[in-house]
């Protein structure tokens, strides 16, 4: 699908780096068919001395030479680097951005008409291959805009599209999400280590626990609550838990969690 396309990736931070270590272990992409923009000396000598790609300081060199721009910059800079690469952007290019917040109409404004532009927002597991990225398509995207921005993402985890006035409730969910789990964990072992287990052991039983339970979902065809109801036994210790977590109001407070992440995320949007 990207065969024959040069990428240019702007910002070669963590998710940066991310998206290119997957599109070159999963081949999308040669080495040289990439080219990565950084401002950052150091980080464009490590990315080219560990992917052997391209780098340049210019994001317009890069816009310039490639057919598929990735905008892997911070949204505070994104303003800058619309400007920077706007004469370099027309309609033969398809833009994507990872910025959290910035509108497809915020990027459309600083191109030029017509550009054809895929916003997502990925979270933080891409950086080990287990991402959850959500994609909206601008108006001028196509179906084949859209199918290989889904191939890149899907090199760093898994994808789902979306209407980008969705995109607030993906940010509360599956961009925060992240944090979440992890005081998950760090509650799950304090627990263990309650009981007596080393705090190592705990931490790696309530880890695995998770990540185990998540893949049973994702690789089956039953529902949450008909896995949990598998563990469940009438009288038992499993229920017995269930019975605390229900009485702390678990659900309601991680649908609250969300809630507030999401409404968050609106308000940061309109102040952009």
């Amino acid at each position: 699908m990207l065969k024959g396309k040069k990428v240019g990736v702007i910002g070669g931070g963590k998710m940066g780096g991310a998206l290119i270590g997957g599109m070159l272990a999963r081949h999308l992409v040669p080495a040289e068919g990439l080219i990565v923009a950084d401002a950052d000396q150091k980080q464009r000598e490590e990315l080219k001395k560990t992917h052997g790609v391209s780098t340049t300081e210019s994001n317009r060199v890069a816009a310039k030479s490639a057919q598929v721009i990735i905008l892997a910059v911070k949204p505070q800079n994104m303003a800058d680097v619309l400007a920077d690469i706007s004469g370099a952007v027309d309609k033969s290019k398809l833009i994507i951005s990872i910025a959290a917040g910035i509108t497809i109409q915020f990027i459309a404004e600083r191109l030029k008409q017509g550009a054809r532009i895929i916003r997502t927002m990925p979270n933080t597991p891409a950086i080990i291959g287990e991402g959850m990225t959500a994609l909206a398509a601008g108006q001028a995207a196509t179906k084949d805009d859209m199918a290989m921005a889904q191939h890149i993402f899907n090199a760093v985890g898994k994808t789902v599209v979306v209407k980008e006035d969705q995109m607030d409730a993906v940010t509360g969910l599956s961009g925060s999400g992240p944090a979440y789990a992890f005081i998950m964990i760090e509650a799950l072992s304090d627990g263990g280590v309650h009981m007596g287990l080393s705090r190592d052991t705990a931490l790696t039983l309530a880890a695995q626990t998770l990540q185990g339970a998540a893949k049973l979902f994702l690789c089956g065809e039953k529902h949450p609550g008909q896995l949990k109801d598998m563990v469940t036994s009438p009288g038992g210790t499993t229920i017995a838990g269930i019975r605390v977590l229900e009485d702390g109001k678990i659900r309601g407070t991680l649908m609250a969690a969300v809630e507030a992440a999401t409404m968050r995320s609106k308000a940061l949007g309109s102040q952009k």
